[in-house]
Formats: structure tokens, sequence, C-alpha cells
């Protein structure tokens, strides 16, 4: 089993193998597989990258993420510009329906609304956005359009589930309408993670709660 000062070094390795963060300002503890990142990173992007690289790290149960952006002089950027670039963006993605994301920025804070029929939509358009320069922060208020047939969508994202290593020993599926919640244990956050996006991508999933633990 990794102790805490193992993980801790795993965790800081990680970082370090990820070239889109920069870890001199970045602070890691570890306590009974729970990590936290704190400090603070160059641009938003690099603060994603760091949360993902982190939650990859085997023997993370769960990661709390403290890391503050904070932006170079000379990537500053008024929130016009930053609206303009977000609408550009928006205009040549594929993924991101014409005219379905409505964006408000406020001193580098973007806050993205409106609602779109796929969960894939809703992260393309987040994904558009962290990538910018100026931006510090991104609120996902996007909404999933319900659908009036969602069929059996709990037997539905099982089988998607079962297909991977899951099974109904380690994660279970309820749904009500077009709500989701899963419950169980994975063996890795990113096992954890995966489920989510798994059930995400089941037609009529309008929300996923995920109550798995890591083992």
């Amino acid at each position: 089993m990794t102790n805490d000062n193992e993980l801790k070094q795993a965790v800081l390795a990680k970082l370090k193998w990820e070239p889109r963060v920069v870890t001199a300002h970045i602070g890691v503890t570890a306590a009974s597989g729970v990590v936290t990142l704190t400090g603070h990173v160059e641009n938003y992007a690099a603060k994603h990258a760091a949360e993902a690289a982190a939650g990859r790290v085997k023997g993370v149960k769960a990661l709390v993420e403290e890391l503050e952006v904070r932006l170079p002089a000379s990537i500053k950027k008024h929130d016009d510009e930053i609206a303009a670039a977000a609408l550009d963006r928006f205009n040549w993605a594929v993924s991101v329906p014409t005219n379905a994301i409505k964006v408000k920025v406020e001193k580098g804070q973007v806050t993205l609304t409106g609602a779109v029929d796929w969960h894939y939509e809703k992260e393309a358009a987040v994904r558009e956005i962290r990538d910018l320069a100026g931006v510090v922060s991104v609120s996902d208020q996007i909404t999933i359009k319900p659908r009036v047939n969602v069929g059996n969508i709990t037997d539905d994202i099982a089988l998607a589930l079962h297909r991977s290593w899951y099974s109904p020993q380690t994660v279970t599926v309820f749904a009500d309408g077009g709500k989701v919640i899963l419950s169980g244990t994975a063996s890795s956050w990113h096992d954890r993670e995966e489920a989510e996006a798994t059930a995400w991508a089941a037609p009529g999933a309008t929300s996923v709660e995920n109550n798995i633990g890591v083992i």
C-alpha cells in the first residue's frame, strides 16, 4: 500500500512530467489517499492539466484542487477581447452547436450558459475556452436538453460499463429519467472518472452524480 509520502512524491513526479505544468509554485500534500494541490500557475490550461495529471496517479482516492491562476502581465486580456475570442472559437469548433452557448466574462472569469443535446458538446465548449489567454476560471452552467424518451438508461449504462472492467459487484447504476447515480468502488481516480464519462455518453443522460469510491 502506498504511504502518504510515497504518494506525494509520485504526484510531484507526475506534475513535473506534464509539459504544460510548471511546478515551481505548486505544493502537494497527501493524507490517506486524499491529495491537495496548492499554490499558483500562470494560466487556466495549466491549472486543468495539473488536476488531470494528479488524478491519474495510482493511489489517489480524492483530489482537492486549490490552485490559483496568476496571469503574467504579458498575457492579460480585456474581458471584451476574451469574449470575442471565445465566440470565434465556438464558430470554428465542430463539436459546439451553433449559437447554443452564451458567454459572460468578468475580470477573466468566464461563465458559459445555454443548452446542448450531448455532454460531449458541453465538454467541447469548456475545452475551447480553457486554452484562451487571459482566462482565470471557467464556470460551466451549460445544461443538457432532456429527451422525451430516455428508454432503459440504467441497463444501457450498465452494459457499457461492463464492456470495460466494471461489473455489478464494483459499480452500480441507478437512473430516474435522465438523472444518473453511480455508486460502488473503483481501483483508481482515473477509473472513477472513466465510469462517469461512460455514463455521460448514454443517450438521455442529463446529469450524473458520481458516488464511486476509490479503494
